[in-house]
């Protein structure tokens, strides 16, 4: 393990303009010590996927509130599968139905965060479950 710190990439897939939950929780994360980058609005999957590679990044956070988690959350584990950067953690939040978190999980999300989770429980989830490679 590495002394150095963190680095999550926070992004927002698909075509949901709403980013103020993704930038509070990247502050958060900056806050905590980690390094964080943003990537911004209306991100596809790939250029997700590009800017986590491309960053060394440890973990990806989504914020996905489209409606469209399951196909996005999905589409961004299956393209680090394919370049071979497995190991870098999924995570997100956003307007989830509960019963669709045991199915993004079984897809290779480490873990879903719903309206209400407060950004300590983000932070400390990441310390807990996320190590830098």
């Amino acid at each position: 393990m590495s002394d150095s710190p963190l680095r999550v990439v926070v992004a927002k897939p698909g075509l949901d303009g709403h980013d103020r939950g993704a930038k509070v929780v990247a502050r958060a994360l900056r806050d905590a010590g980690m390094e964080v980058v943003y990537t911004g609005l209306h991100q596809t999957p790939e250029q997700i996927v590009e800017a986590a590679i491309q960053e060394d990044a440890d973990a990806v956070g989504l914020s996905v509130l489209s409606g469209a988690h399951m196909t996005l959350f999905a589409k961004v584990v299956e393209l680090l599968k394919a370049r071979d950067a497995a190991d870098i953690v999924v995570f997100g939040g956003g307007i989830i139905p509960d019963a669709d978190i045991p199915q993004l999980e079984t897809l290779g999300v480490a873990k879903v965060f719903t309206p209400g989770a407060t950004t300590h429980e983000i932070v400390d989830w990441v310390h807990a479950n996320i190590q830098r490679h």
